[in-house]
Parts: structure tokens; sequence; C-alpha cells
């Protein structure tokens, strides 16, 4: 494969992540972030997800990057999914004990810490 196609490829891929990040800001960040704000509980249990997802990222020894961070997001969910986890309907109840979501909103923190895509 030669470089303009694989260049194209990567271009791709981040364009796609970068789109998987911002619906999962939109569906679970917006809501989960202005919870985090107003209740500090739940901002000190999305950081330690966040440093368990810096730290099977290995994001010491490599930066974090928004590739890594929906393909980090969908495996969450496709795990989650596989083991009869469902989303919520209707508005999130931050409140809930659901490690799925919580880590997704560490996700999105996680995800405003990356360079602007434009």
């Amino acid at each position: 494969m030669n470089g303009l196609f694989s260049g194209a490829a990567a271009r791709a891929a981040l364009r796609s992540a970068y789109a998987c990040l911002a619906e999962l800001h939109d569906t679970v960040g917006v809501s989960g972030l202005d919870a985090a704000d107003a209740g500090p509980g739940l901002m000190a249990i999305v950081d330690q997800h966040a440093a368990g997802i810096r730290d099977s990222l290995s994001a010491d020894v490599r930066p974090l990057t928004a590739v890594l961070l929906a393909a980090y997001a969908e495996g969450v969910r496709d795990a989650a999914f596989t083991h009869g986890w469902r989303p919520p309907v209707g508005p999130i109840d931050w409140s809930d004990n659901d490690w799925v979501m919580r880590r997704l909103l560490a996700v999105c923190v996680l995800a405003r810490t990356l360079p602007d895509p434009s």
C-alpha cells in the first residue's frame, strides 16, 4: 500500500473516531459532566475510571488519541451489550451505580484533553 492510500485511511479513521466521540459526548457527556460538576463524588469516581482507562491504554508510554479512545468506548459498549447491559432510556440518572455509564463518561472526560481536530 502506498502512502496516498494509507494517509487517506488514517484520515478517515480519525474523522470517524472524532464523530464517535462527539456522539458519545452528546449522549453521555453533556448530562454526565453537568452531574459531575454538581456532585464532586461522581467526579471522583469518574476520575478513577479515567485513570483506569489511561492505564489500560498505556497512556504513560504513548499519547491518547481519538482513535484509541473511540475504539475503547466501542469495546466497552460491545462487551456490556454482550453481557446484557442496555443503555438507559430517557434522561440518565447519574446517581445509579452504572459502571458502564461511568466508564463512558470517563472517556468523555479524557476526550476533552485531545487536541482540537479542526
